[in-house]
């Protein structure tokens, strides 16, 4: 398959990087052999080369020399820094894709090669597992053949979906911040079990594989998620009581301001 796609490189094999290559190669995409990850940390290479099979090289300029698609993998404070030593290698038949949060697609353009072809992706931590949700906005010179191969790649790790740039930092609100989010959701679950008499251990898997499970039925079934939960609310039951309690306490208000806070911090950082 990497035939078609050609050479992929990975500036940056931190676990964000090494989550991608490990995804590409996991879904058949591209071969080991056929995958370059560049960084400045000889640790994080040698892990790299052994682990993935992947070739590794401290220097960013020869990481991009005949690759099809180049993966900006690094953090935002650096990226003057690495478009600075690549600028003279990238032709314009090579897709440049940046992770860096904040970084927008004008700034990457500006120092690069007029009609270079920039795609700004978003992705949250869980594409360390493959389950990753992924927003992407596109360049000025972004063809749809360009959109074809990079929602491969980003779909390689989770699910890919094409926003407005202005909309980035709503995404990083949402699903970028979303996370930290449901792991609070989880603990708090957990320790709900434990204070109404269930084991730690019982208790923190039972609140996991729910939100695993409810979060797999909304994306399945494809129905609005009040449907559901009307589904599982009965009346005079246990569940409405459960869910009095919540509005009692401010849950979806504070969910609510928890992405508009996220989004206006990214709007400030950017």
């Amino acid at each position: 398959m990497s035939d078609e796609l050609g050479r992929l490189s990975i500036i940056g094999a931190g676990a964000m990087g090494s989550a991608f290559a490990q995804g590409v190669i996991s879904r058949g995409l591209y071969r080991p052999e056929d995958i370059t990850l560049a960084d400045i940390d000889s640790a994080k290479l040698s892990q790299a080369s052994s682990t993935l099979g992947a070739s590794v090289t401290a220097d960013n300029a020869v990481a991009v020399e005949g690759a099809r698609v180049v993966l900006l993998a690094v953090k935002p404070s650096v990226v003057p820094v690495v478009l600075n030593q690549i600028k003279d290698k990238l032709t314009a038949d090579q897709l440049l894709i940046s992770i860096a949060a904040g970084v927008r697609i004008a700034f990457i353009e500006s120092r690069l090669l007029p009609q270079s072809k920039v795609i700004r992706a978003m992705p949250n931590t869980p594409c360390r597992i493959g389950q990753g949700a992924i927003a992407y906005a596109c360049g000025s010179a972004i063809d749809n053949h360009d959109i074809e191969l990079a929602e491969r790649i980003l779909g390689a790790v989770g699910v890919a979906l094409q926003v407005p740039e202005e909309l980035m930092n709503a995404v990083t609100g949402l699903s970028g911040s979303g996370p930290a989010y449901v792991f609070v959701m989880i603990d708090a679950l957990a320790d709900a079990g434990v204070r109404v008499g269930l084991s730690r251990e019982t208790a923190l898997k039972l609140a996991a594989q729910t939100v695993m499970g409810s979060a797999r039925m909304i994306l399945e079934t494809g129905e609005r998620p009040a449907i559901l939960k009307e589904q599982v609310t009965s009346p005079g039951g246990t569940t409405i009581c459960g869910l009095e309690a919540l509005e009692r306490g401010g849950f979806r208000s504070a969910l609510i301001e928890a992405v508009k806070a996220a989004t206006k911090r990214a709007d400030e950082l950017g």
